[in-house]
């Protein structure tokens, strides 16, 4: 069966190849990753007969090679989106997965099953309201003899249940927070089956659970700040002036999040900032804002106010959930016949009318070139050449760095593709457990390949926080989040793994933020 699989794709290649003009190029191919988070859904009949199903999956998988682990000679392979199906006996098996991408490349998971035709016991469930999705519930249910479990949520009465695993979490959004009646069936081979019932208060998010994006680093004359703690404010501003609206449904508040202050204006209608004294904004390129909100309001209407010849409006569109950020350019309201040379105030309406909630944060105008902020690095724009970066935990170590046309920036070539570590460039500094942290970097190569990016530490056991990046042939700027969750020293570091696809690696202004 495999032996004919292989030559079918041979012969599939064979044919693509030859359908080709002789200036195509297959090099691309090359950069294919193989296959991540190979796993397998799997349920059992409730029949005492031992008839397990199996649905592979995984990400980058052309086809799935089935090991059910019971001494079974022939392995089965089956497409993305097929399932198999295999009897077994009562005992406790590894089922192997094999995943293979459209060049070959595989990754094998194991998956452990327990066939019993005993019914499910000691059935465990636990329920949370997911931390970072609004009204997302998670779900998590263990049980001996079990093999997988429904989850019925209960918004509607006739909707499909979530199925999972036994042991894994299975997830559902509910359209509305509200109280709702949420029913586990744990199943296993046996005809009887274990339930658990429970009354569940499903929560909304109502608020920023993270800090707006930090603000890049500007020179003074360069910013006119209203309302950020990046830079300095114009003296004086009141943020919450009484305009009247009470009568329109608005209401006002500062927020805190754990120690960064932002705007709360609530059922906004209109609000507005009255500024210390007028501002000349003339030379000023663009109006900056952070916002978020829950849902409600799905615009923003931003005017600037001027002394001498009234106001003009901006509309901006809101994404629910998440901080937008606005950047509006200041011709925007001198092409409406604005004076921006005394402005005094902005003025906030939102579009529906008092129907939502908006936070706010990082007001300002600015104009020119960002200044590059390394935040907790040192020489993270490699203009000072190799100092403070080193090679592995090498303190001896200098880290390559090119000069090109005045920029200095790191530059390394892998030639031989091995382990990612093989090749690596860190600086060691704190991190501290449990905190959260931002990673920028800008990357570019002379080919498509990927790279590890992270933090972490440079002694055992090397734990650490890295995500895949796939850079190309163009200079682009990455941002990653990474959370010290179970790692921490004075002597961690910044990490980038470089070794496991060949190619060249050119990385500059690197980053790290605490949030």
């Amino acid at each position: 069966m495999k032996n004919l699989k292989y030559f079918i794709s041979l012969f599939v290649s064979l044919s693509i190849l030859i359908s080709c003009n002789e200036d195509d190029s297959f090099d691309y191919l090359d950069n294919v990753a193989a296959p991540s988070n190979i796993s397998a859904l799997v349920s059992i009949t409730q029949d005492n007969t031992g008839l397990v199903t199996i649905i592979p999956n995984g990400e980058g998988a052309v086809s799935f090679d089935i090991d059910f682990g019971d001494g079974t000679e022939e392995q089965t392979s089956v497409q993305p989106g097929e399932e198999v199906q295999h009897t077994y006996t009562e005992g406790n098996y590894e089922l192997k997965i094999t995943g293979s991408s459209v060049t070959g490349k595989t990754t094998v998971a194991t998956q452990p099953l327990v066939v019993s035709f005993n019914p499910p016991q000691n059935l465990e469930v636990i329920i949370e309201n997911d931390a970072a999705v609004s009204k997302q519930v998670n779900v998590t249910a263990t049980a001996e003899f079990a093999v997988s479990f429904d989850v019925y949520f209960g918004e509607d009465a006739n909707a499909t249940p979530v199925s999972g695993n036994i042991g894994e979490t299975v997830s559902y959004i509910y359209q509305n927070a509200g109280t709702y009646t949420i029913r586990v069936v744990a199943k296993g081979g046996a005809i009887e089956t274990t339930e658990y019932t429970e009354e569940f208060t499903v929560t909304e998010i109502l608020q920023p659970i993270v800090s707006a994006p930090r603000p890049p680093s500007r020179a003074d004359e360069d910013v006119i700040s209203i309302f950020s703690a990046a830079y300095t404010d114009v003296a004086g501003t009141d943020y919450f002036p009484d305009w009247g609206q009470g009568g329109q449904g608005s209401s006002w508040s500062s927020f805190d999040l754990n120690g960064d202050a932002m705007l709360q204006y609530i059922n906004l209608s209109y609000q507005g900032i009255q500024f210390g004294s007028a501002v000349d904004v003339t030379a000023m390129e663009f109006i900056h804002l952070d916002v978020w909100t829950a849902g409600g309001i799905s615009t923003i209407e931003t005017s600037l106010i001027s002394v001498s010849n009234g106001e003009q409006p901006v509309v901006s569109n809101l994404t629910a959930g998440e901080w937008t950020s606005i950047d509006i350019p200041i011709s925007a309201y001198t092409d409406q016949g604005l004076t921006v040379a005394d402005i005094h105030q902005l003025k906030f309406v939102g579009d529906p009318w008092a129907a939502g909630t908006v936070f706010i944060d990082n007001i300002y105008f600015y104009k020119g070139d960002i200044l590059f902020d390394d935040g907790l690095l040192t020489n993270g724009d490699f203009e000072n050449g190799s100092d403070s970066w080193i090679v592995g935990v090498d303190d001896s170590t200098s880290a390559p760095v090119v000069t090109e046309g005045g920029n200095t920036y790191y530059s390394v070539n892998v030639t031989t593709a091995g382990n990612a570590f093989d090749v690596n460039v860190s600086q060691k500094l704190e991190i501290i457990q449990g905190n959260t942290y931002t990673l920028t970097f800008d990357a570019w190569s002379d080919t498509n390949r990927s790279i590890l990016a992270g933090i972490g530490l440079s002694a055992a056991p090397f734990s650490s926080s890295t995500e895949t990046v796939n850079i190309t042939t163009t200079r682009t700027t990455y941002t990653l989040t990474l959370t010290a969750s179970d790692f921490g020293a004075p002597d961690a570091r910044v990490i980038f793994d470089l070794g496991a696809d060949v190619g060249l690696v050119n990385l500059d202004n690197v980053s790290l933020s605490i949030n």
